[in-house]
């Protein structure tokens, strides 16, 4: 059986390219999720770029620790990141193999197994609010560290893997809108590197980066 195009899998050159390049490039693209529940399919609607050991805001700007390995590549696998001591984060890695740049992938819409993400999610309002926000996806889509490191890219991912990339339908360069980094400060806070589709009502609401207070 031929794939249609958008239900093709994004290849590893897709990936291997500027962290810039990919992170608007990834809009409308749908994100597969392979529960032994069933499948869980998102469409992505935001996204933020991250550029490794030349970016202050990314895991990577001090270098290789063995929590942001995955970052250095190859491109194409998952980064799955814990924070706050409750939320993970999923993000693709992306750019050439010892780069360590990523996309963190941080809203979308589900369209394939809601119900499978509202169980997950039970205080979503709403279906737009299943994966409003980098955590709420992760949530939704049950993502944690086991899957950290999981390639997108290997053959047969969409049939295989837990997770894949496919096609979907990218979004025209009109419709996409850039800005801040949500919760990024110092040096790297005013990067317009957050992307997202305009007037999507599945965008999470931006947030400035919040200084720690001293204490006394």
């Amino acid at each position: 059986m031929i794939e249609s195009p958008d239900r093709t899998p994004l290849p590893r050159d897709f990936f291997d390219r500027p962290v810039l390049e990919v992170a608007p490039d990834l809009l409308g693209r749908v994100l597969v999720r392979t529960t032994d529940d069933g499948p869980i399919e998102l469409r992505l609607t935001e996204v933020e770029a991250y550029a490794g050991e030349d970016d202050p805001g990314s895991h990577a700007y001090r270098g290789r620790t063995a929590r942001n390995a995955v970052m250095f590549g190859p491109p194409g696998h998952a980064y799955v990141y814990f924070t706050y001591g409750m939320w993970h984060c999923l993000n693709l890695v992306c750019g050439p193999e010892g780069r360590a740049s990523g996309v963190l992938l941080r809203a979308g819409e589900v369209r394939v197994g809601q119900e499978l993400a509202r169980k997950r999610r039970l205080s979503a309002r709403n279906d737009k609010e299943l994966a409003k926000g980098p955590a709420r996806l992760a949530t939704a889509l049950d993502v944690d560290r086991t899957l950290d490191g999981t390639d997108t890219c290997a053959d047969g991912a969409a049939a295989v893997s837990p997770l894949a990339v496919l096609t979907g339908a990218p979004i025209p360069p009109g419709q996409v809108r850039t800005g801040p980094r949500t919760g990024v400060g110092g040096e790297g806070a005013d990067h317009p590197w957050r992307f997202w589709i305009d007037g999507d009502p599945t965008v999470s609401p931006y947030r400035a980066h919040a200084p720690r207070r001293r204490r006394s």
